[in-house]
């Protein structure tokens, strides 16, 4: 039996690879870097501030994965861990070359849909090999039986961003996205045209997954990176949605017939570094268990009491630096997975 297993966001979670901190950094400085992560503090790419995070950072971070790690296995969910890398080895192509970033956010690498998995094409030069530490797991679940697929490596030359004021900072050259940009709704896919994650990404993937799917487009919505700070899934037919990018009297078609809960105020959970890396938004940025528990920010009281007007139960971890190292508990996590069948929800 195939291990990965994943068509939606709530169904019981079984099996989960858990992000590792160890040896995070800030790439070399590039053209991808400035235009997706870094344009709006500093005046060009010479400015970015490459280099380890703070020791303390790592080690808290740690701390608070290894908390974790323990809640999901005490509710009987299997835990893997991607390995340990040293980011500082510097790689390339004949157009360029870079180092890498970490390996904290396996949401944005792999791609389980069904019991395909798919290593997605990210739009940043550092994260060219990060699958890498990912290998041994593939294998294995390759070996189970699941569908183990790579989308084309893209080129990344310097054309593929476009310097602010000039446009969309991801072009449309070639296939581009960070599974991140994705979220699962049984047989609707929900694509996130952003600046990690262009359309032609999400034809891309449209056209691998074939008609058992409708990948649906959500564009003009948030120019920022990834959809997990903006729409999380809950349960069949309710959706959280984040308030300060939809607007209520014009939904997207996908959740004509869902209830939507609306994100309340994010509780600040601060940055060690000079500017948060990731808004104040990533505080909706968690994950489902089952259908009627959610695993979420301890710092978080008004999004927990918000879920428990809709009966769902939180368990509660701290994740200290996710602002700092831009990734919530949904980015930190991959449902490899889940104990359900392929469904239709559109209703």
């Amino acid at each position: 039996m195939s291990l990965v297993n994943a068509h939606n966001e709530w169904d019981p979670l079984e099996e989960m690879i858990v992000g590792v901190p160890d040896f995070a950094q800030v790439p070399l400085p590039g053209p991808d870097l400035y235009a997706i992560e870094y344009h709006e503090h500093h005046a060009s790419p010479a400015e970015i501030p490459s280099g380890r995070y703070d020791k303390r950072v790592i080690e808290e971070t740690q701390e608070d994965l290894a908390e974790l790690v323990s809640l999901l296995q005490s509710f009987g969910v299997k835990v893997r861990r991607p390995a340990v890398t040293d980011h500082s080895k510097v790689f390339g192509t004949p157009d360029w070359s870079s180092d890498g970033e970490f390996n904290y956010c396996p949401r944005d690498v792999l791609l389980p849909i069904g019991q395909t998995i798919i290593e997605t094409p990210m739009p940043l030069r550092s994260r060219m090999f990060e699958p890498l530490a990912y290998k041994d797991l593939l294998l294995e679940y390759f070996e189970s039986g699941a569908n183990w697929i790579s989308a084309p490596k893209p080129r990344l030359r310097d054309d593929t961003w476009n310097l602010p004021g000039q446009g969309d900072a991801l072009a449309n050259h070639e296939p581009l996205f960070d599974a991140a940009n994705v979220v699962r709704a049984g047989r609707d896919i929900i694509y996130l045209v952003s600046c990690s994650g262009n359309r032609k990404g999400g034809e891309w993937l449209a056209r691998v997954l074939g008609s058992e799917y409708r990948v649906h487009f959500l564009e003009g919505i948030y120019a920022g990176t990834h959809l997990d700070t903006t729409v999380t899934l809950l349960r069949p037919g309710l959706v959280m949605l984040n308030p300060s990018r939809f607007d209520p009297q014009h939904l997207p078609e996908v959740f004509r017939n869902w209830e939507v809960l609306w994100a309340p105020e994010m509780v600040d959970t601060g940055t060690t570094w000079p500017y948060p890396r990731a808004s104040i938004w990533s505080g909706m940025n968690f994950f489902m268990v089952n259908p009627n528990l959610a695993v979420v920010n301890g710092a978080q009281k008004p999004l927990i009491k918000a879920l428990a007007s809709k009966r769902i139960e939180t368990a509660t971890v701290p994740l200290r630096h996710c602002r700092t190292l831009s990734g919530g508990l949904h980015c930190v996590t991959l449902d490899i997975r889940r104990r359900g069948t392929l469904e239709d929800y559109s209703g």
